[in-house]
């Protein structure tokens, strides 16, 4: 196979699509970029939980009067809940809480609302139990078992409320998914369209080429590396475009939170291997979509 003519081909062809080229290589960009932007919130949420999971705690708070009269779990009742904790094998740790404990701990967690505590009793404050589970995911077994017994006022468990924080990422990431969808569809009526005018504009070279026996696929490999030469252009721009949002938005805007240890970073690592599933998915919808329009329009 001669490289140097099948090269100069497909830049011929380049050429002489100029403005559909373009215009393919940025709506591939576009889906492209928007499916890496997703592959980017799914690696996000991920390490995002792991840092959560690992703090969650359940906490069982302890009726009204159980919160006045014990101050350090000395009743019964209270011992009761406690050895029936302790004795679970799904329990990691486990503390007490009394009601002083709770209103120091609140003005520690909330300093910026210090001088709205010196207005709240501290009897607002229930005692309880803080336990950390061996596997946060089922406390929902947990919870139950404790739910309405003797001296429990009630079961609040973090992970509900994480869960209820990352089904926003989820929905981001489904948006994103669902706009790179659509560009995807555009994309690729693009890429048909252009490997179209392309074989119809070099009809001639092409038969001739039959005529002095030429296989099929050498003649239509130039317009398919076309295609997928302009997608992986689309897919450079996305991956710049993913830089550029990790180093401003991603990194920048929440350069507090994640030194807080909120939310996890996203690193360069995450990027490149978002990177090579966005350079697979460009050559495989381009090569596919040129391969099936060739197979489709040009039949002889």
């Amino acid at each position: 196979m001669r490289f140097g003519f099948l090269f100069n081909e497909v830049l011929t062809g380049l050429r002489r699509n100029v403005t559909m080229t373009v215009a393919m290589i940025i709506t591939t960009a576009i889906a492209i970029g928007l499916f890496g932007g997703g592959l980017l919130v799914i690696s996000l949420a991920k390490n995002s939980k792991a840092i959560y999971l690992d703090r969650v705690e359940t906490q069982i708070f302890l009726t009204e009067d159980l919160s006045a009269s014990d101050t350090d779990c000395s009743s019964d009742i209270c011992k009761g809940l406690r050895d029936e904790i302790e004795k679970r094998s799904d329990i990691k740790s486990v503390r007490f809480v009394n009601r002083e404990d709770a209103y120091a701990d609140a003005e520690k967690r909330l300093p910026q609302f210090r001088d709205l505590m010196k207005d709240v009793s501290k009897d607002a404050f229930p005692a309880s139990f803080i336990v950390k589970l061996k596997n946060p995911e089922t406390h929902a077994d947990f919870d139950e078992s404790f739910v309405g017994k003797p001296g429990v006022k009630g079961v609040l468990n973090q992970k509900d409320l994480i869960d209820r924080l990352f089904a926003v990422l989820n929905s981001l990431r489904d948006a994103a998914f669902m706009i790179a969808l659509v560009q995807a569809v555009g994309a690729v009526l693009l890429i048909a369209n252009m490997v179209q005018v392309a074989a119809y504009t070099r009809r001639t070279e092409v038969g001739i080429m039959r005529l002095v026996g030429a296989t099929r696929w050498y003649t239509q490999l130039p317009f398919l590396l076309e295609a997928v030469i302009a997608a992986l252009a689309g897919v450079a721009l996305a991956v710049i475009g993913l830089i550029v949002a990790r180093v401003t938005i991603l990194n920048g805007a929440l350069e507090q939170f994640i030194q807080a240890n909120l939310i996890a970073p996203i690193t360069y690592g995450d990027v490149f291997l978002a990177s090579i599933q966005m350079a697979a998915l460009g050559i495989l919808l381009a090569g596919v979509t040129a391969y099936v329009t060739l197979r489709l329009y040009v039949r002889r």
